[in-house]
């Protein structure tokens, strides 16, 4: 699924600070938009096969509710979302496991998008984030190659954690064709995205 560039990747780890740093307080973010969904999709065939190995990580769950977006909750986040882009090494599902596509928890310190995502979702909900709020999606990238990235949901819209880009941007901002990702309300029901209608984002959260 996703299109590694090994050189770019490594730059943009390079030029990673620390989530201190880096990240906007939570109370300058902005507002965006939720997602719409608009039918149930197919499970990605990644996803129906990690469920298969880790049957542990694809749980239904009953809290579907949206994350408060406090100052812990944006600080935790974002310190999750960079400690896993600078651990994990890049690198494609062919060369890793010598197949096309194959979702995995990269316990060995290496894999592509949907296992970078698939751990950050991990990582937070050990860390008390709720499962419904955590979402695997599935995305057109900017360059046209599918690619797996993490939407949360929150009471100020959704935002995106992604191995391709440090910050963490709302969904409509990040310049990606989404297509379908994780019910709320049940893992392993999948819902197509439609298209974000026009983005409040200018509206600075208080």
């Amino acid at each position: 699924m996703c299109r590694i560039n090994i050189a770019l990747a490594a730059l943009v780890l390079g030029l990673i600070t620390s989530s201190a740093e880096a990240a906007p307080r939570a109370t300058d973010l902005p507002i965006t938009t939720a997602a719409a969904t608009t039918g149930e999709a197919r499970p990605p065939i990644g996803y129906v096969g990690f469920c298969l190995r880790y049957p542990g990580e694809c749980n239904g769950h009953s809290d579907a509710r949206p994350i408060k977006l406090d100052q812990a909750t944006w600080t935790l986040i974002n310190a999750v979302n960079d400690d896993i882009n600078r651990r994990i090494q890049p690198v494609t599902d062919k060369d890793h496991w010598g197949v096309a596509e194959r979702w995995d928890l990269p316990t060995d310190g290496r894999g592509d998008c949907e296992d970078y995502a698939l751990l950050k979702r991990k990582i937070l909900i050990e860390k008390g984030l709720p499962a419904g709020a955590l979402l695997m999606t599935v995305v057109i990238d900017r360059e046209g190659a599918g690619h797996a990235v993490l939407t949360v949901v929150t009471d100020r819209g959704d935002y995106v954690l992604d191995n391709q880009d440090e910050a963490i941007l709302p969904w409509t901002h990040t310049g990606y064709r989404f297509v379908k990702r994780q019910s709320m309300h049940d893992p392993n029901v999948w819902a197509l995205i439609g298209a974000p209608a026009r983005d409040p984002v200018a509206t600075a959260a208080r």
